[in-house]
């Protein structure tokens, strides 16, 4: 099993990032590129995403291993500062209690370590990509126009479609590069919190910078309890008028505040 990466910088501390469901590496690129002019950045599709291997099922501990063989791949015993968002920011958290000497410090952007209910929006997206009839795709704004119905917000459907691929070997040219069927069958351990794979794990004492999208329901005051037990030095900062995908709609204010927590 390998993960896609992407590095970038030479010099500094290191900074891993990991993606939310359905996004990829890149999708950090931006933030990564201006970071990297102080720090060495790894950008890593998680497992059943983008260019990353596709085992057999999702598994929060499976995944943490993975990401924390990454970073000793591609660095070294180093510890690093590790960003994830939403689901990544899951595997994040996952990785610093099982593999805490990996973690010098922890960024959390808009998840928290609870049970989330299966029926909020992803399944939706799920069954709108599955559905779609890739031989009628040509170009991508026929991809586009295909997905509107069911997903008329034009950023989230741009987001899912940069998990579509030109495939020679496919019948329809097109492919996705995200596990549509694994991620679907194990929506309900994504949206879970596994608390059995981490029965005897102390909490991470490291610093924690816990981030949250003022209009998300994401990260929520009755969540305070659960982040707290299992990261007792965690610092909770709102982003106003933000969203869930708060790193891509106000990437100024995120990296100010990220970079504040790197002590640049």
């Amino acid at each position: 099993m390998t993960l896609h990466h992407t590095a970038l910088g030479s010099t500094g501390s290191r900074v891993v990032f990991l993606h939310g469901l359905f996004g990829q590496g890149k999708n950090w690129t931006g933030i990564a590129k201006q970071l990297a002019e102080k720090h060495r950045v790894l950008l890593l599709d998680l497992p059943h995403h983008g260019r990353s291997s596709w085992p057999e099922r999702f598994d929060f501990a499976e995944s943490a291993g993975l990401v924390a063989e990454a970073i000793t791949a591609h660095g070294g015993d180093e510890p690093v500062t590790l960003v994830g968002h939403s689901l990544g920011g899951k595997v994040a958290m996952v990785l610093a209690l099982l593999h805490r000497e990996r973690v010098e410090r922890l960024c959390v952007a808009d998840i928290s370590p609870v049970r989330y209910d299966e029926s909020r929006e992803f399944p939706g997206y799920i069954e709108a990509m599955r559905g779609m009839d890739l031989a009628q795709v040509v170009h991508r704004s026929d991809a586009e126009r295909l997905l509107e119905p069911a997903v008329p917000d034009p950023v989230v459907r741009s987001f899912l479609l940069q998990n579509l691929r030109r495939d020679p070997e496919a019948a329809s040219g097109w492919s996705w590069q995200a596990n549509l069927d694994v991620l679907d069958r194990d929506l309900g351990v994504i949206s879970d919190w596994p608390e059995e794979e981490l029965a005897g794990a102390a909490p991470y004492d490291g610093p924690v910078l816990w981030l949250a999208g003022g209009r998300s329901s994401y990260v929520q005051p009755a969540y305070d309890a659960a982040m707290d037990r299992w990261f007792p030095r965690n610092r909770k900062v709102t982003l106003k008028d933000t969203g869930h995908w708060l790193h891509s709609e106000r990437p100024e204010l995120f990296l100010e505040v990220l970079k504040r927590f790197l002590g640049d």
